[in-house]
């Protein structure tokens, strides 16, 4: 879609509930000694609050623990005041805010995608990509993205990192999408190029590596349909067209597709085209994480400032509470 003439539905995205000082009271996200307060999901909370605009969260399967970047404030502002929160295992807190920005350091601006290479984590943070130590959240890389407006999500490939660029910018309307669609490339080396800039990937948000297919999974929030991409290709090619406005995706097993939609606040599978609903009533659900020795997703809902934990769907689609 040629940008000039869509608008983020989330206009303005001041995220009224972020960047006002509040603080959570004891027993919200804040207190990791607290007894959550909703319904378990495979011996964890089902939801944690007390986030300020979660955007991405990651499951690191190696230290047992959960990542969740905070924007806090306005997605496209350069403003300093971004962290990412830290997880138990189970989704109750060990540190809402374990790398802050102007700590230690460390620089975060809207941090969002997060992916993990070696001991590396990786934040997407508007035209930069930063990295940090895992194990002890100190800042380790700042790779600068020439010509980037709006670093979303961050995957692995067999030969770097690949970040997707939605093309949005702020404006008198709020937040809108005028392009470039691009993914880029960061080589091991860390030389950035533009890896594809096509219009077909409209606004592109989360993306996925799919080791199977030797391609990555690409879904799109100014769009419906859902991508693969080869690296070396100027083209996509469409998997199935969904409700649009997505936002996460991952992989299951099977070669099933795990996705969020702000069009209508659900999660759900895409499978040889076919699109299965997996869970409803997730606002504003942005990029989510699989921990499969739980079998639990977690969904950060940005506007919400919460993440919920949802059961995994079992093979052939049966959508889960």
């Amino acid at each position: 879609m040629n940008g000039s003439g869509w608008i983020l539905t989330i206009a303005a995205l001041t995220l009224t509930a972020c960047g006002r000082g509040e603080h959570p009271a004891p027993g919200s996200a804040t207190d990791s000694t607290a007894a959550p307060k909703d319904s378990t999901v495979a011996s964890g909370p089902s939801k944690v609050e007390g986030f300020e605009g979660p955007e991405s969260a990651k499951y690191d399967a190696d230290l047992d623990v959960w990542y969740v970047s905070n924007v806090n404030g306005t997605p496209v502002a350069k403003d300093g005041n971004g962290y990412l929160s830290r997880l138990k295992g189970d989704g109750t807190v060990d540190s809402l805010k374990w790398i802050v920005s102007g700590t230690n350091g460390v620089t975060l601006d809207a941090p969002k995608g997060l992916a993990l290479q070696g001991d590396t984590l990786w934040v997407a943070d508007i035209t930069n990509v930063r990295g940090f130590n895992r194990r002890t959240g100190a800042p380790v890389a700042t790779i600068a993205v020439k010509g980037a407006k709006f670093l979303n999500d961050v995957a692995v490939g067999p030969d770097g990192l690949y970040i997707t660029d939605s093309g949005l910018e702020g404006s008198a309307k709020g937040i809108e999408h005028t392009g470039p669609d691009r993914i880029y490339h960061i080589a091991p080396n860390r030389k950035v190029t533009t890896a594809i800039d096509s219009e077909s990937l409209a606004g592109p948000n989360g993306i996925a590596w799919d080791a199977a297919g030797n391609r990555f999974i690409v879904v799109s929030f100014a769009g419906p349909v859902v991508r693969a991409w080869s690296p070396g290709s100027k083209t996509t090619t469409a998997l199935g067209t969904t409700k649009g406005q997505l936002d996460g995706v991952e992989l299951l097993d099977g070669g099933r597709l795990l996705i969020t939609s702000w069009a209508d606040s659900s999660l759900f599978t895409l499978e040889n085209g076919t699109v299965t609903p997996v869970s409803g009533g997730l606002p504003s659900p942005a990029d989510i994480g699989v921990d499969s020795k739980r079998g639990r997703v977690a969904v950060p809902l940005l506007l919400e400032n919460r993440v919920e934990f949802r059961a995994l769907p079992a093979s052939g689609g049966a959508a889960q509470p």
